[in-house]
């Protein structure tokens, strides 16, 4: 036989040899990874992440002050704190208000009320009143100087990590307040930076104008909290508004 092979056997030489490659290749390439489940979300603040809102320098970029005076609250004035979470703005409206005030602190979870409850006594606070709310009434009496919604509007959009219409809620707000009274909702500027939440779960302030005025409230104005936050100042439909 010649020592130089057919083009035949060349030929099955070659095949053999790209099968031979090809299996090694497949073998050594990195399957497709599976991408990663969406992040679920929930509609609720846990009570263990309360240490979050606690920030040592939230008074610096919340403003609270700034926030009150807007809402015209003052010594005496009946205020309610909705979505109240651990406190932190109770506190501060409870010593605005003083002892002749009165601040009805609202949330849905009993845990975070227990907390608000221990918050306030440590505080020697005798002026706050808390409130077992459901996800469509705030169970609040009609006699409200201010209502505030501070950085959970959010939470009011959605159960169990589906949308949920706030008009219902936000209409039993209205029914709450007395006749010049004021709700102010805070809540983080659309886009992202900051402390706040994720983009995609800050509200878009136009939204909530309409489902404002859907529930029986006149929109007045808008206040910037620079620099993370909007204030949105809503009165009674039937309330003449002013400045």
């Amino acid at each position: 036989m010649s020592a130089t092979a057919s083009p035949a056997r060349r030929v099955l030489r070659a095949c053999a040899w790209c099968v031979a490659f090809s299996a090694v290749a497949g073998a050594q390439a990195p399957r497709p990874q599976k991408p990663p489940p969406a992040k679920q979300r929930t509609s609720l603040f846990a009570p263990v992440d309360l240490g979050l809102l606690d920030a040592p320098d939230r008074e610096q970029w919340q403003h609270p002050d700034q926030i009150m005076d807007a809402l015209q609250i003052a010594d005496g004035s009946i205020v309610a704190d909705l979505g109240a979470a651990g406190g932190w703005f109770t506190l501060r409206i409870a010593r605005r208000v003083g002892p002749r005030g009165r601040v009805y602190a609202e949330d849905i979870q009993p845990l975070m009320l227990e907390r608000i409850t221990r918050l306030v006594a440590r505080e020697g606070l005798t002026n706050v009143v808390t409130v077992l709310g459901t996800a469509t009434d705030p169970r609040l009496p009609t006699s409200v100087d201010a209502a505030l919604i501070v950085d959970s509007y959010h939470e009011m959009e959605f159960e169990n990590g589906q949308r949920r219409d706030p008009v219902a809620l936000l209409a039993n707000v209205a029914q709450s307040l007395t006749p010049q009274g004021r709700l102010g909702i805070v809540d983080f500027n659309p886009g992202g930076g900051g402390p706040g939440p994720a983009s995609d779960e800050r509200p878009d302030p136009a939204a909530i104008i309409r489902a404002c005025t859907a529930a029986g409230l006149q929109f007045i104005r808008r206040e910037e909290v620079p620099p993370f936050e909007f204030l949105l100042i809503f009165g009674r439909a039937t309330a003449r508004s002013s400045p």
